[in-house]
């Protein structure tokens, strides 16, 4: 029987790499299974609604940002506070900001409806496209609260030393996304409604399981249960998890403005070509988040714990690992860009093209930007959510939002596929000077 690993275990390469594989593959799952939808709209109802999923879409994906916000945040400071060894407190905390999370969900909901068509305008939609991007958000809006449950339990699940449940979570909840598509779209016909609903149920299945099982007595260390408005908490956790939070709402705020940018460039075909690139993109920049929801528990444990020798012993290997997979992801991604260009867009060989061509400059990105990912998440496990904020807004926001708007002016629509990369770069550069900086303070070298 193999035995359980703790947080308070020293890691070894074998047991850190067990440990943290059921958040890498939660990640790839979760970033299939959003894929489907994409691959379904596509082949099955055309190029203007798949077209239009990828305008919309990064305004839905905005509402997550409170689950990854709590969850990467509340769960730095419910980790810390375990290994301080108060497992009282930290249960309280894992209550409130599970109940922040549904109550937060509902205001968001509202606030999503009220605002799409607006979006949709501003980011260039007209005639069939705008009605379809309505036609889709409008049904996957209503399950934004198990939207926002599902990233924040991606998080708490690792802290309950449970990262198998969270993966367990997103299987369930993908497959059920799969098959619902291959029915929805493929069968039924339902079309661009069928897609809608097929993420929407999946993704409150997704997040039912986990609340029905913290909600009833259970094995590991957290359980739902009373708590009491703690706001200093809160703030400390939303403080914490600020970084991941500006990641987020930044990356979705940036993909919106590639894509008005594609828009003026190419116009559907750019959008699409965009969508297919970023469907794949999140395959890959799912390994290195995995790594770091997977990694980020047991650095706030022994920070907690003081357990300097053990910190300076997980930094080497994260680092070594991180570099690994860097090597790994460029050089699949140079391999895949074609035959995964061709289950998107195969019935259109000028939008392959385009696609294939953008996808393979684009990759190069991915030989820096997990040391990104990997340092903001670092210092939100320190409860450091200023520096871990500052790495991911000027990585997410000011260098791609920057390289987007002039690159094309001297590359054309190349200088669009160059942006993430040398935005990635530079903030490479940001993080590994953080790391120099703060060495004396959390000693981890």
């Amino acid at each position: 029987m193999t035995m359980k690993i703790k947080l308070s275990d020293h890691f070894t390469y074998p047991r850190l790499l067990r440990f943290t594989m059921p958040s890498v593959a939660m990640m790839i799952f979760t970033s299939i299974y959003g894929m489907v939808d994409g691959i379904f709209v596509s082949n099955y109802v055309g190029k203007t609604a798949f077209s239009a999923v990828n305008l919309i879409m990064p305004y839905l994906m905005v509402f997550g940002i409170l689950g990854f916000m709590l969850g990467t945040g509340g769960t730095a400071l419910i980790s810390m506070t375990l290994g301080m060894g108060d497992r009282k407190r930290a249960n309280e905390y894992f209550s409130l900001f599970t109940y922040i999370c549904i109550g937060g969900g509902a205001a968001l909901t509202a606030v999503g409806w009220l605002g799409m068509e607006p979006v949709a305008r501003l980011l260039g939609a007209e005639g069939q496209i705008l009605k379809d991007c309505v036609v889709y958000a409008r049904i996957v809006l209503i399950s934004t609260t198990a939207y926002i449950l599902q990233f924040a339990f991606q998080s708490f699940c690792v802290a309950a030393e449970k990262p198998n449940l969270s993966l367990a979570m997103m299987v369930v909840a993908g497959v059920c996304n799969i098959v619902m598509d291959a029915l929805f779209v493929a069968v039924f016909e339902w079309g661009l409604e069928g897609a809608a609903w097929a993420t929407a149920l999946a993704q409150i299945i997704g997040a039912v399981i986990p609340i029905v099982y913290f909600a009833r007595p259970n094995p590991t260390v957290l359980r739902l249960g009373k708590c009491r408005f703690d706001g200093k908490a809160l703030l400390r956790a939303s403080a914490n998890g600020s970084s991941e939070l500006m990641s987020n709402l930044s990356m979705n705020l940036v993909t919106m403005l590639y894509n008005y940018q594609l828009i003026r460039w190419a116009g559907e075909d750019g959008i699409a070509a965009y969508g297919v690139i970023m469907y794949v993109n999140f395959i890959f920049i799912s390994v290195f988040i995995g790594m770091a929801i997977g990694t980020a528990p047991i650095f706030g444990y022994h920070h907690g714990a003081q357990n300097h020798g053990e910190l300076k012993s997980m930094f080497r290997k994260s680092l070594v690992i991180f570099a690994v997979l860097s090597l790994a992801m460029l050089s699949a991604a140079e391999a895949l860009a074609d035959p995964l260009s061709e289950l998107f867009v195969g019935y259109d060989p000028a939008l392959k093209a385009m696609t294939v061509r953008g996808f393979r400059i684009f990759s190069l990105s991915f030989l820096v930007c997990g040391f990104s990912i990997f340092g903001s998440s670092l210092f939100t496990a320190f409860n450091n959510g200023l520096v871990s904020a500052i790495i991911s807004f000027v990585r997410t926001l000011v260098l791609q939002s920057v390289a987007v708007l002039l690159l094309p002016l001297i590359w054309g629509m190349d200088g669009i596929w160059w942006s993430i990369v040398v935005a990635e770069a530079l903030a490479a550069l940001l993080t590994f000077g953080c790391f120099l900086g703060f060495r004396k303070r959390y000693h981890y070298v």
